[in-house]
């Protein structure tokens, strides 16, 4: 498996800031901007064998890597480090969490939060844990996934900030859980969605921009089993058990896939000022704009209250979402990637920094002949994992 990379590269998240402007110019755009799906690097080489990164982290300025072949270790790469940098400490964890300002490491035994703005020789946060075996009543007894998933763990939680730890109430069951920005996201072992923080975008769900203290199921979800849950900074989404994609929350760079007012006249500013070149150039008459009433009739949602459903493809089912701060990206069960909202760092892998409200297909993997097996979003940017297709139907 591989990882490409593409966005906000400022901080050499993605690749190595001298090494891209060699191949493409020395330019501080080309720098900051990474349009084509580039291949991440940072294999480790152990012994005769090369162990290739299988987890992926990512938040505004940073990429954590994880390698969970045998003495699984975390690799940081952006903000400001010349290259992928091997985190010693992190030599036996299980997953891994990264923020701004905190790196989260989860062992079988304990959990370690480390400040990456200091230079420390033990965690500034840690906590011992149980096996869920040795655990009754635990958000993971009824789990049936890896025990350690931050940013889950047994009775709780850990956040991207201090205080680290929150606690759960055994009757969620939670099997996954989300954070975005100032929102949580919750999946139970009965494939019910839990939400709670600030209302404000509607990324609650609720049908309401008011804030919730504690986690309260969706309703509308109700009767409908989830399997997947992701967040974006102020929108959510969830992948039900038919593969169906449900999304709500802030739209105003068509996030969720519903029309957005805001690209609307982007699109159309745009357009007057390419027919207004094309005017001076051949002198002919002027593009008529669309009437004042045909503008009334669309449609434009800048936010959606409660979950809606989103057609991303007629043909295939959802199998994994990921969410940026503004943008979102879903993989099929056929292999193949969608992005959709905030484009201007190139983070929707169409090789330009178009935004768009409507999901479209990253056709650079197609071309390439691989299949996409999984996405995860930064704030500005995202990561894909792919296989050849020949080895993926062999």
């Amino acid at each position: 498996m591989r990882w490409f990379g593409f966005g906000f590269n400022a901080f050499g998240q993605i690749c190595v800031r001298e090494k891209l402007s060699e191949e493409e110019g020395d330019g501080g755009a080309e720098e900051v901007k990474v349009f084509q799906p580039t291949e991440l690097s940072g294999h480790e080489e152990r012994g005769d064998r090369c162990v290739k990164t299988s987890v992926i982290r990512a938040c505004w300025s940073r990429r954590a890597s994880l390698n969970v072949d045998g003495d699984g270790c975390v690799r940081l790469a952006g903000s400001g480090q010349p290259s992928a940098v091997c985190r010693e400490e992190s030599r036996g964890c299980k997953d891994a969490l990264v923020s701004e300002s905190y790196l989260s490491l989860a062992f079988p035994d304990r959990i370690e939060c480390w400040d990456l703005r200091k230079e420390e020789e033990s965690p500034s946060w840690s906590m011992e844990i149980k096996p869920p075996s040795e655990t009754s009543g635990t958000a993971h007894s009824t789990n049936t996934e890896p025990p350690l998933n931050l940013p889950l763990v047994p009775g709780g939680y850990i956040s991207l900030k201090p205080p680290f730890y929150h606690s759960l109430s055994p009757h969620l069951k939670a099997r996954s859980l989300a954070l975005g920005a100032e929102h949580a996201i919750l999946l139970s072992a009965a494939g019910v969605v839990y939400t709670w923080g600030l209302g404000s975008h509607g990324q609650l769900g609720h049908g309401v921009l008011t804030s919730e203290e504690e986690p309260r199921a969706v309703e509308a979800l109700w009767g409908m089993p989830m399997r997947f849950v992701a967040t974006g900074g102020w929108h959510s989404v969830c992948i039900s058990d038919g593969g169906d994609l449900y999304v709500w929350g802030w739209n105003e760079s068509g996030q969720l896939g519903l029309p957005s007012r805001g690209l609307s006249k982007a699109k159309l500013q745009q357009s007057s000022q390419q027919a207004e070149a094309l005017n001076q150039d051949t002198s002919t008459s002027p593009v008529e704009e669309p009437q004042e009433g045909e503008k009334n009739e669309e449609v434009f949602i800048s936010i959606q209250a409660f979950p809606a459903l989103l057609d991303v493809t007629p043909s295939c089912e959802i199998k994994v979402v990921s969410c940026g701060s503004r943008h979102t990206a879903a993989v099929t069960t056929a292999g193949e990637l969608y992005t959709w909202g905030w484009g201007e760092y190139g983070q929707l892998g169409h090789q330009n920094s178009v935004s768009s409200d409507e999901p479209q297909r990253v056709e650079y993997f197609r071309e390439q002949q691989e299949r996409v097996v999984d996405v995860v979003c930064g704030a500005w940017n995202t990561f894909a994992a792919v296989i050849n297709k020949e080895v993926a139907c062999s």
